[in-house]
């Protein structure tokens, strides 16, 4: 997971949006999903046309209170969403997605997140909270880096170059941006 990013002129902070409990959020999801590059917050995969894309509460029990705002909202695919939302109080003190220090306390190795100290508990809850280590998904982000590499290799393009075209010409190709930075020593462009 890359750390999230709030800009401090968003549109949402220069429209004044706020979250509509059982409103119309269309909006407000809209330009976080483009803030996002078109990434769900926690798992880096790209959210198209099918996708059910809804706006986490990082912190739940802020929402519909005076101080959830822009800093606590994310988007993400439905399944993340509905599987975190019973398990905040379970993991509490959590780090925060968008905490500067994020990259250097959750490290990626190999397909898998663990925290760089084991006794950062803020860290550790994070991970768990929103499943980085979701068996399926560190498996999915392990066979999807072992297949870039391979096409890498067969286009006889810089991985730079790679994940350029990619972005270029099919954005919804490109998955864990982490763990490509990682893997390929790279910098992907992705966010607005």
């Amino acid at each position: 997971m890359k750390r999230q990013i709030k800009h401090p002129h968003s549109q949402v902070l220069q429209e004044k949006l706020t979250y509509k409990v059982n409103g119309n959020n269309q909006k407000l999801r809209e330009i976080l999903l483009k803030e996002q590059g078109s990434f769900c917050a926690y798992t880096e995969t790209c959210l198209g046309r099918t996708d059910k894309k809804e706006i986490d509460h990082f912190n739940p029990t802020l929402k519909g209170k005076p101080n959830d705002d822009y800093h606590n909202w994310f988007v993400i695919k439905a399944q993340w969403n509905n599987e975190k939302s019973n398990k905040w109080a379970k993991y509490q003190p959590v780090l925060h997605p968008t905490d500067p220090t994020l990259e250097t306390r959750i490290i990626y190795d190999d397909g898998d997140y663990f925290a760089n100290d084991s006794n950062d508990t803020e860290a550790q809850n994070l991970i768990q909270l929103i499943k980085l280590n979701d068996p399926d998904l560190a498996e999915e982000r392990k066979r999807y880096i072992s297949r870039k590499r391979k096409e890498i290799s067969n286009s006889g393009m810089t991985p730079q170059a790679f994940f350029n075209l990619m972005i270029k010409e099919d954005i919804y190709c490109v998955r864990f941006i982490r763990a490509i930075e990682n893997e390929f020593g790279i910098k992907l462009e992705l966010y607005t």
